[in-house]
């Protein structure tokens, strides 16, 4: 009895403890945040945040009002002008389902080293997000844009961003911890995807510019912004992104245009994968970088006869020189223009040899602009599609 006593005030006791739901917020009493855009300001920063509005968003019957709505406000530090919202907005913001953050490139240019100290802080923002840069614009400028097929302008970025990584490969969707992670690493600078806005703006904003067949302002997402530590340095270009994305192993599928002799051959990447090496010799540092990649032929625009092996090896050939192309020029670039190592040459030094690793770390971009780096890329050519010889020879004889 004395037991069954014990353990009834035991449990009691316990449940003291229990406070339940304490911290619950109410669907009518939050704004959920889904992107944020921050800008540089004289005196501060210019936050942008993009709210849903449930009512459209949820709701069976339009009322023909945005299905997004944006507020800005700016302050001294970032906290302070998201604090600062809080006079016109009408409820409290939650901040668990953002998407997508985007940095002005003005602000990329200055460092974000601050603005990230502050969104790594913040408890209700899981890692989740994808950060962006406003290639040649604001932050402010790419939340303004209503978009087609996705009625939530961050739910359109973040899913194209991802698709691209996966389809196109000139884009790598990047985290907050993935970007912070690069930041302290010693042998490796980070990398941002770019987002601009094609048409204007101010007439982006408008209910009215989804409703045309071909919007005439919408948002892109185009090329691979280089960074060394946390400032923005420059812009690779599509090619050069794509070599990037070969180098570093994130090339899932793509589309390979390889010349011939009165057109082109398009053959579409189904696998590809890259192992980078690190090594010293006679004191110096080396990387050897080896790429393995397969393909369908896609399209064929010229006189190619796929019919016999010998042609398959040629074609073999141009599409092995092509990507071979594509990730040199993306490693002259780095070195020559740039001088940061956003491909983790540094941390492949450090695994393969972590001795010399400690005496090159201190100057290591220095070692990594005068590096030398070798290219080998293995392709193969594994189906032809439904028909091996294109009935446009016929139409051209």
């Amino acid at each position: 009895m004395k037991k069954i006593f014990s353990f009834f005030f035991l449990f009691l006791f316990m449940i003291s403890f229990l406070t339940g739901c304490w911290s619950r917020k109410e669907l009518n009493e939050i704004a959920i945040v889904t992107a944020i855009g921050i800008d540089k300001t004289e005196d501060g920063y210019l936050v942008s945040v993009q709210i849903v509005n449930p009512g459209e968003i949820a709701g069976k019957t339009a009322t023909g009002r945005t299905e997004v709505i944006k507020f800005i406000k700016t302050g001294d530090t970032l906290f302070e002008a998201m604090r600062r919202l809080s006079a016109d907005v009408p409820r409290i913001l939650y901040f668990a389902h953002l998407r997508e953050v985007v940095f002005g490139e003005e602000l990329a240019k200055e460092g974000i080293g601050k603005v990230l100290d502050t969104l790594s802080r913040h408890h209700e923002m899981r890692s989740d997000f994808f950060l962006t840069v406003a290639k040649g614009s604001k932050a402010y400028d790419i939340l303004n844009v209503q978009t087609a097929l996705e009625k939530n302008p961050a739910i359109k970025l973040s899913n194209a961003l991802e698709t691209s990584s996966k389809r196109w490969a000139p884009t790598k969707t990047v985290t907050i911890d993935e970007f912070i992670t690069s930041i302290v690493s010693k042998g490796k600078e980070p990398v941002l995807t770019g987002v601009y806005v094609y048409g204007n703006p101010e007439s982006g904003s408008a209910f009215t510019n989804v409703q045309n067949v071909s919007p005439k302002t919408g948002l892109k997402i185009d090329s691979i912004g280089v960074f060394k530590s946390d400032k923005l340095i420059g812009w690779l270009d599509e090619e050069e992104s794509k070599g990037f994305n070969y180098i570093t192993d994130n090339i899932k599928a793509t589309a390979v245009t390889v010349p011939c002799e009165d057109g082109k051959i398009t053959i579409s990447t189904s696998r590809s994968k890259t192992k980078v090496k690190g090594k010293m010799e006679n004191g110096k540092p080396k990387i050897s970088i080896h790429v393995t990649t397969e393909g369908d032929v896609g399209e064929v625009e010229c006189k190619f006869d796929l019919s016999t092996p010998e042609k398959i090896k040629q074609l073999n050939e141009k599409y092995k020189n092509v990507i071979k192309g594509k990730i040199e020029a993306a490693i002259n670039k780095l070195q020559k223009d740039y001088q940061s190592d956003v491909f983790g040459f540094g941390e492949a030094i450090h695994r393969a040899d972590p001795k010399a690793w400690k005496r090159l770390q201190q100057n290591w971009n220095q070692e990594f602009v005068n590096m030398e780096v070798s290219v080998n890329v293995k392709a193969n050519i594994r189906r032809l599609g439904t028909i091996t010889d294109s009935f446009q020879k016929e139409i051209e004889e």
